[in-house]
């Protein structure tokens, strides 16, 4: 048989309805900072920090910051914010991986923070984003909206791959083929995995990014004009700015 419940037995059971929903908020929210806030990762396969190479140039290009394995037929394109370069790119036939070091703080890992900030960025502006476990690790796979050649929208393939070290966080973009097919992509994998990340020992403040140089034997190329990619855009808080290409200089190898 059932009964009515009387105004105060409805109360009680409302008030604590509720407080079953704050308490798995509040779960939820714990969960999702102590995924955030984990501590980095051991990394057997690389990248590496400076410490655990003995010869971090051999096989290598110095770009100061970072130590960017030498493939043949590459070209290693290096991208400029202000006065500074932040990010090199490698090319590869139809693929590339654009390599970019942030500072990070000692023992607190920042990919899981920077794949949702990258994931609300790219949503906001109509793209699709997929989280998945690759090679590199935890990723995000992305549609990207983009405008066609023709003037017409389209959406480009792209991979957002991140490994937190020692007080630095290296972030990787492959696009092109490598983006889309695993065949193409084995390479790019490699070199991000093999490059030496150097954070050096002065006070950053964490996300910002290590400064990289030009190679000492690098060969100056002027591709499209001399526009400058603003500084704003290549830090990663909105995750679409590192999409943008800055000058280039291109070294062939």
């Amino acid at each position: 048989m059932f009964g009515r419940r009387n105004k105060k037995e409805s109360a009680e059971a409302e008030a604590a309805s509720e407080a079953e929903q704050v308490d798995v908020d509040d779960v939820a929210a714990d969960e999702a900072e102590e995924r955030v806030r984990l501590e980095p990762e051991p990394r057997p396969d690389g990248p590496w920090d400076s410490t655990e190479v003995t010869s971090p140039a051999e096989g290598r290009v110095d770009l100061g910051g970072l130590f960017v394995p030498g493939v043949e037929g590459m070209e290693l394109r290096v991208e400029v914010a202000g006065d500074a370069i932040v990010a090199a790119t490698v090319v590869l036939r139809d693929s590339a991986i654009q390599l970019q070091g942030f500072a990070a703080p000692k023992r607190e890992g920042i990919w899981g923070e920077v794949r949702e900030e990258i994931a609300t960025g790219i949503t906001q502006q109509g793209g699709v984003i997929d989280e998945v476990e690759g090679p590199l690790g935890w990723e995000l796979r992305a549609q990207v909206p983009v405008k066609l050649p023709d003037g017409t929208g389209g959406f480009q393939v792209v991979r957002f791959v991140g490994v937190d070290g020692p007080r630095w966080f290296l972030r990787g973009v492959i696009s092109g083929q490598g983006a889309v097919q695993p065949q193409a992509a084995g390479l790019l994998e490699q070199i991000f995995r093999d490059t030496v990340v150097v954070r050096g020992e002065g006070p950053m403040a964490p996300r910002d990014p290590i400064v990289l140089k030009l190679p000492e034997d690098a060969q100056m190329v002027a591709e499209g004009g001399v526009q400058q990619e603003d500084q704003a855009t290549s830090r990663f808080s909105g995750g679409m700015g590192q999409l943008a290409r800055g000058p280039e200089i291109t070294e062939v190898r």
